[in-house]
């Protein structure tokens, strides 16, 4: 923070003013090497006066002559204009037009569907010469994989879903919650799904969750209660297929219902409002912290979500 709000009316030409009047001790050339007119050169004199509550210069037959204020403002002057300039350009910043780069994410289809597609089609759009490597995510998180570097990220379900081991850092990038998709032939008329109705039809499970059960399945289990589940899809999209022409359950989420659940033949349901829901987390190791590649992705993941408003 600044220690008078008066400083707050200064800019980078008054600044460079102060270093260049120091270094020539002469406005008319001030002027000429700034490519500015004199009166405006007179006139950031006169600002950087008001605000350091000094002279800065005293005129002089042999020109400009420095205060001691001035004396020991001009190193920290300079210091001020370097880090302004490393700030726009010489940062080591990755740069993803420089040389082709691959990342390697391990993620469920959650991601691949709701985030992958944007990410490559802006990758495209700009001109990046990135390439993304995605492998499904199982049952264990890769925490070795992410440690060792053969990932670069990884994402999962949360919260609870794994125990996330200390060496890896966490952030929630999405939340969503689940509804219920049927075969409109076969569902009742009621919009909400309670539970007796629930637990009386067969259900199709998703194994993109990659575990046994889900948080469905806990909800019940602490109700004493579980469902019948009659057949398990590799993928959203196939899960979906197996509904039409029968009474099975399909319990999805919002996101992946509102992408892939529109055919007219499918009906949507609201499930019991105490079912909880849950995240998509990005998980990372501490030599990916101080990637700049790494940061750099996690960030254009962050980017996409925010512009398509899953965030």
């Amino acid at each position: 923070m600044l220690n008078s709000n008066a400083l707050r009316k200064l800019d980078m030409q008054d600044l460079m003013v102060f270093v260049s009047v120091y270094e020539q001790r002469n406005l008319t050339l001030v002027a000429e090497a700034l490519h500015v007119s004199q009166s405006t050169v007179s006139y950031c004199l006169k600002k950087l006066r008001a605000n350091f509550e000094d002279d800065l210069f005293i005129c002089t037959r042999n020109g400009m002559r420095p205060t001691r204020k001035a004396l020991a403002m001009h190193d920290h002057v300079q210091q001020i204009l370097r880090s302004v300039n490393l700030c726009h350009n010489g940062l080591d910043l990755f740069d993803p037009t420089r040389a082709q780069t691959t990342f390697t994410v391990c993620a469920p289809e959650y991601f691949e569907l709701l985030v992958l597609p944007h990410l490559m089609r802006d990758f495209v759009a700009a001109g990046f010469s990135v390439t993304v490597n995605v492998q499904k995510l199982e049952k264990q998180l890769p925490a070795e994989q992410l440690n060792d570097g053969l990932f670069d990220l990884a994402l999962c379900f949360g919260p609870g879903f794994h125990r996330v081991p200390d060496s890896l850092i966490s952030q929630v990038l999405m939340e969503d919650d689940l509804v219920c998709v049927m075969d409109s032939r076969f569902a009742p008329l009621s919009a909400l799904i309670d539970l007796e109705t629930f637990i009386q039809h067969r259900h199709v499970y998703p194994t993109p969750w990659t575990s046994d059960t889900n948080m469905v399945d806990g909800w019940l289990q602490r109700q004493g209660l579980e469902r019948n589940i009659v057949a398990r899809a590799n993928s959203y999209r196939a899960a979906l297929q197996l509904l039409e022409g029968t009474d099975f359950m399909l319990v999805l989420p919002r996101r992946i219902q509102t992408l892939l659940g529109n055919e007219l033949w499918i009906s949507v349901f609201e499930l019991p409002p105490d079912l909880p829901g849950f995240s998509l987390d990005m998980l990372w190791s501490a030599q990916a912290d101080r990637d700049e590649a790494s940061g750099w992705l996690r960030e254009q993941v962050v980017k996409v979500c925010a512009e398509r408003g899953l965030l």
